[in-house]
């Protein structure tokens, strides 16, 4: 009874907290301010200060604003409509036609970018107008987008699943890895959807698209090249052993650079806006990472993770109950959270119980990511949301409802996981080892 007493007080005063509009990171350290002064002994500041200096000069970090920096530094660019012109004539033929070019477009930018806001916003400006000129159903391409965007989220470089390997202190170049095969099994369920629409409903009439003969095709293949180039540099210097994350995500910067200079569209007014956007997403992230660290230590002090554990570990549930139980909390927390807040802030209680029932942590990862991707296009506080209200100014319930079959594939993919593992764990099990071990 205690444990639940415990967790009804940091409860109250966290939603005390976010409820009077105090920012996420100052919230949780209030919390576990109020945990540290209410069950320990220990003077609280001299804790406080040293467990946010640990936590913010950790090395892994480093990674994080720098792969942001890559994506602010290409989403400045005219990558989005080289972007199209690439897939466009693969795509047509396809059934679903060029609905395909939001989940591969997706797909392509959340290899160069870890921000699903930004993918949202780079594929947007590139397919809304061409499709909506093209007369496909305006469901499908707000809700495809919708859906597609949250694979910034698992393909890597990714900024959850960095934030969830400094978080449990594992591998980020073995979590990057590990989102690779799910992100694209879970893009190909996503194309599935549209092909199966395409086929069965009235609403489906576009206008038909011009053929092209395959060298045309190729032909528009080059405006791919650089941006297929760099996620090869990137993601490839890490598979080989030549690089870790935060070299990779040097790499990254160097080449989104080069690439934009190439393109004619770095001047001095695009370099600075990439690095103030990049120095606003790093600093709200590093502030809400250094606030769980805090809480994560004050929860250690009065046992709680610990109670919680021993708790679940006498309800004696299956590993597939305990997965079940999980998956219900983080969509219900993901109503209210957005996704790093939600992993940061839950990590120190559901690590030992993962550990407990004998849990692979790098397939957890992946497994949170996909909970936390269905958080993006939950209402009321699903981000990628907002960002297509302000992209397209319509109703939250028309984006929302157009979401709904992307976030019931998200669901299935969730099983897709549970019976097949392998697919999170194959890749970083066979990595070469890197610098200094991987």
């Amino acid at each position: 009874m205690e444990d639940i007493s415990i967790i009804i007080l940091f409860l109250f005063v966290l939603f005390l907290l976010l409820g009077t509009g105090v920012w996420v990171g100052l919230a949780l350290m209030g919390v576990a301010w109020v945990g540290m002064e209410l069950f320990t002994s220990r003077p609280v500041g001299d804790v406080m200060v040293t467990t946010i200096w640990t936590s913010s000069s950790s090395w892994t970090l480093t990674a994080l604003p720098l792969f942001i920096w890559m994506g602010e530094i290409l989403y400045r660019t005219r990558l989005s409509e080289d972007m199209f012109r690439g897939l466009a004539p693969w795509m047509a033929r396809l059934p679903g036609g060029l609905v395909h070019t939001n989940i591969v477009g997706c797909t392509v930018f959340a290899a160069v970018s870890g921000s699903s806001a930004a993918t949202l916003t780079t594929v947007g400006k590139m397919s809304i107008p061409e499709l909506r000129k093209r007369n496909y159903p305006e469901t499908m391409v707000i809700g495809t987008l919708t859906g597609a965007a949250t694979l910034g989220l698992m393909i890597p470089p990714s900024l959850t699943l960095i934030v969830y390997g400094v978080t449990i202190n594992e591998s980020i170049t073995k979590l990057f890895f590990a989102g690779i095969l799910p992100g694209l099994v879970l893009a190909l369920m996503f194309m599935g959807y549209v092909a199966i629409y395409s086929k069965v409903s009235s609403k489906w009439q576009p206008n038909e698209e011009p053929k092209l003969s395959f060298a045309e095709k190729v032909k528009n293949s080059r405006f791919l090249a650089p941006v297929i180039a760099l996620i090869i540099v990137v993601i490839g210097s890490m598979y080989l052993g030549y690089a870790t994350a935060t070299e990779a995500a040097a790499f990254g910067v160097i080449g989104g650079l080069v690439l934009a200079a190439s393109q004619g569209s770095l001047s001095w007014s695009t370099f600075t806006a990439s690095l103030m956007g990049a120095t606003r997403t790093s600093a709200m992230i590093a502030l809400i990472l250094a606030g769980a660290a805090f809480l994560s230590l004050a929860m250690g002090f009065t046992g709680l993770p610990r109670g919680l554990a021993n708790l679940i570990a006498t309800l004696e549930l299956s590993r597939f109950e305990l997965l079940m139980v999980l998956l219900v909390f983080y969509i219900i927390l993901g109503c209210f959270l957005d996704g790093i807040s939600s992993v940061v802030l839950t990590m120190a209680v559901v690590e030992p119980m993962i550990v407990q029932a004998g849990i692979d942590l790098i397939w957890f990862g992946i497994f949170i990511v996909v909970v936390v991707e269905m958080a993006q296009i939950t209402p009321p506080i699903g981000f990628n949301l907002f960002v297509m209200q302000g992209m397209t100014n319509h109703e939250m319930n028309f984006i929302a409802k157009a979401a709904i079959p992307m976030f019931l594939i998200m669901v299935l993919m969730v099983f897709v996981l549970i019976v097949f593992p392998d697919l999170a764990t194959y890749l970083p099990n066979n990595l070469r080892p890197g610098p200094g071990g991987g």
